[in-house]
């Protein structure tokens, strides 16, 4: 059964769980999660095995923000928490209107709202900037013992650093993941999504993943880098600590690629080793124009 097949299967019977008709149904993405467009404005978000945790918090992240006044995506009220499908928890939504990916400064005047919040009641959990890692190089099929190696003292060096780092941050609620395509622009609104990875940490782990996109891939220009600088009312890569948060984000997306990679060489094998060799310094300065992984 194909990956589409095994989510719409599971779909189906999350439906008929809850009474919802899922007639129609269309997916608007599969993959670590899926999203499918329900009748009646509804979307089904479909998590990971073993994610039942994250799925409830994003729930009520997304309801917190609302009382808050924070635009945000907002789950049905009717379902406070996921359901369990053969493992899987899904969670159901209601659509945004007709919306178009955000800009880098669509993103920055939220962060600056949700970063001012107090800390909610609820438990949030603290950021661990390192989650899965490990795994993802021990799995990493297309490495040698070497790079594997090297990576893993990567690894090693950068816990340190943020150990070192840790004593002087501040702590908010960060969003944890919160690049542009996680805001949706409508006619009169902009909204924040994706609330998988929100916690508590420095409001800096946010603002790093857009000056990443700048100064280390390329993906983001210097109009609208200076855009989204303006627009939060600070500049990351100012601060004495970001190095330290740079190198983490890329050994974070060089993990992902080489997961990928692993999964389908011929697709994703030369991104994920061209992103390794800049690591190792065999590449030249930043930018280094990586690509897109997906």
């Amino acid at each position: 059964m194909s990956s589409l097949e095994n989510s719409r299967a599971l779909l189906l019977k999350a439906c008929a769980e809850i009474g919802l008709s899922a007639v129609g149904a269309e997916p608007i993405r599969i993959g670590e999660n899926a999203l499918w467009r329900l009748p009646h404005g509804i979307v089904a978000r479909i998590s990971r095995p073993g994610q039942a945790a994250a799925a409830s918090r994003e729930l009520a992240v997304a309801r917190w923000l609302y009382d808050c006044g924070v635009p945000a995506v907002r789950p049905l009220a009717h379902l406070p928490e996921p359901l369990n499908v053969d493992g899987n928890p899904v969670t159901f939504w209601h659509e945004l209107p007709l919306h178009q990916p955000g800009a880098a400064a669509d993103i920055a005047p939220l962060l600056r709202r949700l970063h001012e919040l107090p800390i909610p009641t609820f438990p949030l959990g603290r950021l661990d900037p390192f989650v899965r890692l490990a795994a993802r190089i021990d799995a990493a099929a297309t490495l040698d013992d070497d790079q594997r190696q090297w990576l893993r003292n990567r690894l090693a060096e950068l816990e340190t650093a943020w150990q070192g780092l840790r004593p002087s941050l501040l702590t908010s609620v960060i969003h944890g993941d919160a690049w542009r395509g996680n805001v949706a622009v409508t006619p009169t609104a902009t909204y924040l999504l994706d609330f998988e990875r929100t916690s508590l940490g420095p409001p800096e782990w946010d603002l790093t993943a857009t000056a990443v996109g700048y100064g280390s891939f390329g993906s983001v220009s210097d109009s609208e880098y200076a855009n989204f600088c303006e627009a939060y009312g600070a500049n990351v890569m100012t601060w004495a600590g970001y190095p330290v948060l740079r190198s983490i984000r890329e050994l974070r997306v060089t993990c992902f690629a080489l997961q990928h990679a692993a999964a389908d060489p011929t697709r994703h094998r030369a991104e994920a080793h061209y992103r390794l060799s800049c690591l190792q310094g065999q590449s030249g300065p930043r930018p280094w124009g990586w690509t897109t992984v997906s």
